[in-house]
């Protein structure tokens, strides 16, 4: 009786083992797989029309048409058609708040380094005391009101991925910048947190235990 609850428990480490090794490469080949088939489904039907049936032709189609789209829109013409088109859009109502917020989500994710919609990482408290979240400072504001101004920074706090999250208006005073680029920031969004290290320095050069983030009460910015 012992001997068979031991293999049975064997049975079901081996399977736990073995389910932990497989299925990153089966979502990895399901995904890639998914991915061929969307972009082979651009020109595929074409090629269907003209009686030519050969499976992944119409996903290299699609990837040579990007190419070399790509390339033409480094051109000058490239360049002067999409400034025309991107003109158009702005003239139209409801798509153009679309593609606006579209295209800057696009810059701020974008390998180009030049991009700068994404100014600096940034962890605040959220959703309430004990609790914090990562954000990007977008921009600064200043609030004018009877008691004076005050300066106010922009923070998004994306909550599904990059594409969908809230904007805080928060002081200064009351953010704290980890010693991370703006790159190292998305890594740790778009991983769920497996990216970030353990710990963090500030801009300040303070440490940060991420185990302890609680205990830190009081963050210290540059100028304070």
């Amino acid at each position: 009786m012992a001997a068979n609850l031991f293999l049975h428990r064997l049975r079901v480490l081996v399977l736990l083992a073995n389910s932990v090794i497989l299925l990153p490469i089966a979502v990895t080949f399901y995904i890639t797989w998914w991915f061929i088939h969307f972009v082979d489904g651009f020109f595929s039907p074409i090629y269907k029309h003209l009686g030519i049936n050969i499976f992944g032709l119409g996903f290299v189609t699609s990837i040579t048409f990007i190419f070399i789209a790509g390339v033409f829109m480094s051109s000058w013409l490239g360049e002067s058609l999409l400034s025309l088109g991107e003109w158009l859009i702005k003239k139209m109502p409801f798509i153009s708040y679309i593609y606006s917020a579209s295209k800057q989500i696009s810059a701020a994710i974008s390998p180009d380094q030049k991009s700068k919609a994404f100014k600096e990482v940034a962890i605040i408290r959220h959703p309430r005391i004990g609790e914090y979240a990562f954000g990007f400072i977008t921009s600064t504001v200043t609030l004018h009101g009877s008691s004076g101004s005050e300066e106010l920074n922009c923070v998004y706090v994306p909550s599904n991925h990059l594409y969908i999250g809230d904007v805080f208006l928060i002081s200064s005073k009351d953010i704290i910048r980890p010693n991370l680029s703006v790159r190292e920031g998305i890594e740790i969004v778009i991983s769920g947190g497996m990216s970030v290290p353990q710990v963090l320095t500030t801009l300040d050069t303070q440490a940060i235990d991420i185990a302890g983030l609680e205990n830190f009460t009081t963050p210290l910015v540059n100028g304070d």
